[in-house]
């Protein structure tokens, strides 16, 4: 057993795990403060639920994909939303293009933009004319509640007020000290998962000249600073907490997040990360590759179907040192999506199964149409 690679799977799951947690926390306290007026708006407009799956599926890394993720299990955003969201996010390898090959990300993201804006639209017109969407059974089947102890306005005792620092539950605590604790891990990188397998393969894929000549001198081969600024939003959510009355602890941030979903995120989040790497580890995927193009677009579709930032950077390699065209990154761009999925594997898996299916076909679609345009 290589002990690195198990202690690296653990870091990931725990720093996946943290960051689905903390959205979820935070959209619990947006939903309550708001009465739950904010998401009931964003509920009956699914057009604009795939504007903002969409920009949360394109922010560099997996935060903006987590937070979708929430939303859809949580039934705030709808499938069509989510599946623009998988469509719109390269995951971590989003810092690698951005460095290695900027001018042609940049293009790939516009393009994505517009294939998951079409794609999540085309899927809500689909789902009206069969009279509505059929919504997949979730680890938590109701929305983000308000209680009959939420009315009134929030911002005072005994919801969130100065008063209530004096009064400290076990459940505050623990949420305070395992919050803070994930607050100083971020900041000092301990849980900050490196590209160590994406540098490799570039070093044997892409020529050194190259990858000096298209970096201009930026760093992002890691998301150390988003993870920075992650965990100052998270300070916020620790000051909430601090000033949060009981019902507000127990109710909302216990009983609904950290009972019904950390677990269970935690254990298939590091289960599916441990599987893949053990897959990757014995297994050489670069030995798959071949000139044949439209078989490459199929393995680039398959392989992106992995729920995990890596085996797509193979992809990235093999389009910057001008082995494989246009069509073969965007096939691979579109069916994968990074770490966002995990948490969708750990609250259903059929949802995860369907959104995956639906963007393996789009993937195919595009990936053929533009490699017989010659893109």
């Amino acid at each position: 057993m290589n002990w690195a690679l198990f202690v690296d799977v653990l870091k990931n799951g725990l720093l996946i795990t943290g960051l689905v947690t903390v959205m979820m926390l935070m959209i619990e306290f947006i939903n309550v403060s708001s009465h739950g007026k904010w998401f009931e708006r964003l509920k009956g407009a699914p057009n604009k639920q795939v504007f903002l799956g969409t920009l949360l599926g394109l922010i560099p890394g997996c935060v903006g994909g987590f937070a979708a993720v929430s939303l859809y299990t949580h039934r705030l955003i709808g499938f069509g939303a989510l599946v623009a969201m998988m469509i719109a996010s390269s995951g971590d390898e989003a810092f690698v293009m951005l460095t290695l090959i900027p001018k042609d990300a940049l293009i790939l993201f516009a393009v994505l933009f517009v294939i998951a804006i079409t794609s999540g639209l085309l899927i809500n017109f689909l789902a009206r004319l069969g009279k509505g969407e059929k919504r997949i059974k979730t680890a938590c089947e109701e929305n983000f509640e308000v209680h009959l102890e939420d009315e009134g306005h929030f911002f005072e005792k005994p919801h969130f007020s100065i008063a209530n620092l004096k009064h400290f539950s076990w459940r505050k605590i623990v949420l305070l000290l395992g919050l803070a604790l994930f607050i100083v891990s971020l900041a000092l990188g301990v849980l900050g998962h490196g590209h160590h397998e994406a540098t490799q393969i570039i070093n044997d894929t892409t020529s050194l000249e190259y990858a000096h000549k298209h970096s201009h001198g930026i760093s992002l081969l890691d998301e150390y600073w988003i993870n920075l600024l992650f965990a100052i939003l998270s300070l916020g959510i620790l000051a909430v907490i601090a000033v949060s009355g009981d019902h507000f602890i127990k109710e909302h941030l216990w009983d609904h997040v950290i009972r019904k979903h950390f677990l269970s995120i935690f254990l298939w989040t590091t289960g599916a990360l441990l599987l893949v790497q053990l897959g990757l580890h014995y297994l050489n995927i670069e030995s798959w590759t071949s000139d044949n193009i439209p078989l490459m677009i199929i393995l680039a579709v398959l392989v992106g179907l992995i729920p995990e930032s890596g085996p797509h950077l193979v992809f990235v390699a093999l389009y910057a040192s001008g082995l494989v065209p246009f069509s073969v990154l965007l096939a691979s761009s579109i069916s994968q999506d990074g770490h966002s999925s995990l948490p969708l594997l750990a609250e259903t898996k059929k949802g995860f199964l369907k959104a995956k299916l639906v963007n393996m076909i789009i993937g195919l679609i595009v990936g053929f149409g533009t490699y017989l345009l010659n893109f």
